[in-house]
């Protein structure tokens, strides 16, 4: 988790400067969500994330030094470059991909699913997305065919309130996300999404569960996003949520805080968790000095991993590139 904090907070510094292009969705206080799932897969399951993951790839075990490469656009990166911060990918602990369409990566991860139950393995595969995507019409198609052929998928919901800036109140009839499971036959488990052992341990149920034939399950991780939808975003008019919610959560809900507590109370000394803070810390400014370091892409290099199909003849055209 602090790896993650660390990550993006550093993430967000680059991109002031001009060194990351586009845009930078920040999942700082989300955290636990992010962790307690992915603890509960092996590095051969798969998972699937949003627009806002530059997280959860750390939480199934990608290096910084690619991620933050990618961020910069730097043929170092963990796509070389192509994808930028919404689109991770690392087939080596994974992940099959990120999407910036809301929902996008629910039908995907419904698929790696179908993938896993055609060729006869026991892999799982995790789904992230927002609370806003599960109005979406591939969420309910994804999860009623999950559940009908029992696919080893669990889709997890981090709900931080909020889809940009509508809330949950204001875009759904029916505010508690983990009823909506009840219609396709699945369980639906909604836990404190700033706790990552009760994350954890929802998540290692319903993988076991998945492994086991018994099908896919929803699980509503209620958490909080603690900066604005995008970094660097001016929102017009009135604001949709109070300084004091904000600060509220910062103060009493970081999930960060919360974990240092229970490990304090378990025995772990303030000095293991300064030593784990400055591990941390050097990692990161490793990862930003590779990136800085690592070359952009060269131009002649634009239609490469790319798909690549030969429906015209002998000729191919990529990206608007006659690579014959």
């Amino acid at each position: 988790m602090l790896r993650i904090r660390r990550f993006e907070e550093e993430g967000m510094r680059q991109f002031e400067n001009g060194k990351i292009p586009g845009w930078f969705h920040s999942s700082v206080g989300q955290e636990a969500a992010i962790v307690g799932a992915c603890l509960a897969l092996r590095d051969d399951d798969g998972m699937t994330g949003t627009h806002r993951s530059h997280g959860h790839p750390i939480g199934k075990g990608a290096h910084l030094d690619a991620l933050m490469a990618e961020l910069m656009g730097k043929e170092g990166g963990i796509c070389k470059g192509r994808g930028g911060s919404m689109h991770f990918a690392d087939n080596s602990v994974g992940i099959i991909g990120e999407s910036g369409i809301v929902g996008g990566g629910i039908p995907i991860a419904t698929g790696s699913a179908f993938s896993t139950r055609v060729r006869g393995f026991d892999q799982v595969t995790l789904c992230f997305f927002g609370d806003g995507a599960v109005n979406q019409g591939t969420f309910h198609e994804s999860l009623n065919i999950a559940a009908l052929w029992k696919l080893p998928v669990i889709y997890c919901c981090e709900n931080n309130g909020y889809a940009m800036t509508t809330s949950v109140a204001q875009s759904q009839g029916q505010p508690d996300i983990a009823l909506r499971a009840a219609g396709y036959g699945m369980p639906g488990v909604t836990v404190d999404g700033q706790s990552v052992g009760a994350v954890y341990e929802a998540a290692a149920q319903a993988v076991t569960r998945a492994r086991a034939g018994e099908g896919p399950t929803l699980i509503v991780a209620n958490t909080y996003r603690f900066d604005e939808h995008m970094f660097g975003l001016v929102i017009p008019g009135e604001p949709y949520r109070s300084v004091k919610e904000i600060e509220t959560y910062k103060r009493d809900r970081d999930p960060i805080d919360l974990y240092c507590t229970v490990l304090l109370e378990e025995g772990i000394t303030e000095k293991n968790l300064r030593a784990i803070e400055d591990e941390v810390v050097e990692s990161v400014k490793q990862a930003v000095q590779f990136g800085l370091n690592s070359p952009l892409p060269r131009l002649e290099t634009l239609p490469d991993y790319m798909f690549n199909s030969p429906i015209a003849g002998h000729h191919s055209f990529v990206a608007g590139v006659d690579r014959n």
